[in-house]
């Protein structure tokens, strides 16, 4: 078993390599004078089970492009299984058509790992989970809400001093799984998108009056949807609001956003690495998975139960 990375996220790579008890494997990727990327694989991989660790976030094509490259360098190295561990899977949120004649982006780059190289996928919280339909061999779907909850409970406590928010419909899931596990109610915002990156808050379901609310969501992006939702909850009677998410994407005014809001603090992961404004802000605070893919990526290995990982929890 090896262990490479593209570029994208290398301090989480590194962490999972050393949670796994293994070194990463020895490659250097850049750029030729045009931009063209350039992979090199120091180390040979004929016959080994390789696990290649790229985040998609922005610059997403950037990334994508590389991750083609070391695919397609260690498929025609003769490795013999290459499972691509995609933290942050890119193109997520076009899973459908929402126009005519629009592409289904997420069905798109799929199709492009699988004809670059990979065998099998490890992505943690799809932005839906029937992206996993859309690759043509085994998916394991790896959730960050178990760690995220028992990183809460150790620091925050837990019980009905709390009430957990889906900011829409589609993430009420996400917010059960997280309130079961601090032992509280949960409540859901009404939320219509206007728009790309456009979203207006428009009820709130549930009691949230004199409770500390928490915002659950699988990524942040502009932070438009989250800052409406601290007002909603504020105005509500909330007594206080956090907000958990697994993917800190934070494009464009993100981090302005968030250092201008009420919220108290963002807890997020490290499968996207945090960006350097947002490091120096005291609004924010990481909580890392890489201990989980670890684990997942053991298993995969030896051929255990991946979904056991989190029937304990």
């Amino acid at each position: 078993m090896k262990i490479f990375a593209g570029n994208s996220n290398v301090d989480f790579a590194r962490k999972v390599a050393q949670a796994a008890g293994i070194e990463l494997g020895h490659c250097d990727i850049g750029r030729f004078a045009d931009g063209e990327v350039q992979v090199e694989i120091h180390e040979s991989v004929r016959g080994c089970n390789i696990f290649v660790i790229q985040s998609t976030n922005p610059p997403v094509n950037e990334n994508y492009m590389e991750l083609f490259m070391i695919l397609d360098a260690l498929k025609r190295a003769s490795a013999a299984e290459i499972t691509l561990v995609m933290p942050y899977y890119g193109y997520a949120r076009q899973d459908r058509k929402v126009a005519p004649r629009a592409p289904i982006s997420a069905k798109c780059v799929a199709e492009l790992c699988m004809a670059a190289g990979a065998d099998r996928l490890v992505v943690v919280d799809l932005h839906s989970s029937q992206i996993q339909g859309f690759f043509n061999g085994p998916v394991d779907h790896l959730f960050a809400i178990p760690t995220l909850a028992r990183a809460w409970r150790e620091s925050m406590g837990s019980g009905d001093a709390y009430v957990c928010v889906s900011p829409d419909a589609g993430g009420v899931e996400r917010a059960r799984a997280f309130a079961k596990r601090i032992e509280c109610p949960i409540a859901i915002i009404d939320k219509r998108r206007t728009g790309p990156n456009e979203a207006k808050a428009y009820h709130l379901i549930g009691d949230v009056k004199g409770k500390i609310a928490i915002i659950l969501d699988d990524m942040i992006d502009t932070a438009g949807t989250l800052v409406q939702a601290v007002d909603s909850l504020l105005k509500n009677g909330a007594k206080e609001v956090f907000a958990v998410a697994t993917h800190p994407v934070l494009s464009g005014p993100a981090i302005t956003r968030i250092e201008e809001s009420d919220i108290s603090k963002v807890w997020v992961t490290d499968t996207i690495p945090l960006k350097e404004a947002a490091q120096k802000s005291n609004k924010f605070n990481v909580v890392t998975v890489a201990p989980v893919v670890a684990e997942a990526i053991r298993r995969i290995y030896t051929y255990d139960s991946v979904s056991a990982l989190f029937d304990d929890q």
